[in-house]
């Protein structure tokens, strides 16, 4: 069993300053005991976090006695990502409880390695057991996803005998999703003969042009020969 030592916390200490002493502010309740106030290392907690998580057991040494607990939310602080505050719900341990493992996937997929991509449609499971029998991560073998029908249900998993999963056993735990194509954009077909007729149009404008010029001057050059002849 998980143990750690709480000291008793006046509602009215300033949350900063026992932060900032290396204090954690916490509370426990359940089972018929009213929300109280703690304090715990913030060393120590964050010992028992990495170990214990929300499925396994962790003693409250306080004052008035031991409480078995279990660790029921952390909140953490968005910029450091250090833990600023930690309930712990109390239970019986000789009572089975509901609660939910987080998922551990494990393995090589051939379909992953051929291309494929792993949907895991859960993260966590909830399960019901005692707590000393409740395992802190439940692993998810992926090996056996060999092509893109194969998938992983929550009957596949390799549960303690004395934990059952609250989940239907035909759930989807994980699957394998193909790999969309980029689709290449074709460009529209250009019309080749539409700008033959303008460049033909062009050309016989240039022409008609040419020739129009071509005659005004004639004309001009003739008329003086005329009126030479007078």
């Amino acid at each position: 069993m998980i143990k750690i030592q709480t000291k008793s916390r006046p509602i009215n200490n300033k949350l900063s300053n026992l932060r900032k002493s290396g204090f954690l502010p916490a509370v426990f309740y359940g089972l018929g005991k009213k929300s109280t106030p703690i304090s715990i290392s913030e060393k120590d907690f964050q010992k028992i976090w990495k170990q214990a998580g929300e499925s396994t057991p962790v003693t409250l040494e306080t004052p008035e006695g031991n409480i078995d607990t279990l660790i029921h939310e952390v909140q953490f602080d968005p910029v450091t990502s250090a833990p600023i505050h930690a309930d712990f719900l109390v239970i019986d341990i000789n009572k089975a409880v509901q609660v939910k493992i987080p998922l551990e996937f494990v393995g090589d997929s051939e379909a992953v390695k051929n291309g494929g991509i792993l949907v895991k449609v859960l993260h966590e499971l909830e399960v019901l057991g005692l707590p000393k029998d409740l395992p802190h991560k439940i692993q998810v073998d992926i090996s056996k996803l060999a092509g893109v029908d194969d998938v992983v249900l929550v009957k596949d998993l390799n549960l303690p005998a004395a934990v059952k999963a609250v989940a239907k056993p035909e759930e989807i735990v994980a699957s394998i999703s193909e790999q969309e194509e980029e689709k290449e954009e074709v460009a529209a077909p250009i019309d080749l003969s539409a700008i033959e007729v303008e460049k033909k149009g062009k050309k016989e404008e240039g022409a008609e042009g040419a020739a129009a010029e071509a005659g005004a001057g004639a004309k001009a050059a003739e008329t003086p020969k005329k009126a030479e002849k007078k």
